[in-house]
């Protein structure tokens, strides 16, 4: 499996997860962009420092080959799934307790 394929799936788990099994409604709320947009700035910095500097590496045979901040877009779109599946437990589980 590639990391585009783990990364698309982690991204259609955590929007159906959200829609359906938590019915957390992240995507719906005003918070979850604005908390959303407050990580991505930390996350393009974070990813063009690991991988600019070589400490992290991509087999080219894996990802499809597009980079923002010289990081593959695949670690944008997986760490978009782990932003919203993280913050839609934190939401499930605290009505629960």
């Amino acid at each position: 499996m590639t990391y585009t394929q783990i990364a698309l799936l982690a991204l259609v788990i955590s929007v159906i997860t959200d829609g359906f099994v938590t019915r957390s409604r992240m995507l719906m709320r005003r918070s979850f962009w604005t908390s959303y947009a407050i990580i991505l700035p930390f996350q393009l910095l974070t990813n063009w420092w690991l991988t600019s500097r070589n400490i992290v590496m991509y087999n080219p045979d894996v990802v499809v080959g597009w980079r923002i901040a010289s990081a593959p877009v695949e670690d944008l779109i997986f760490g978009f799934a782990l932003v919203l599946g993280i913050l839609q437990l934190w939401s499930y589980w605290g009505k629960k307790l």
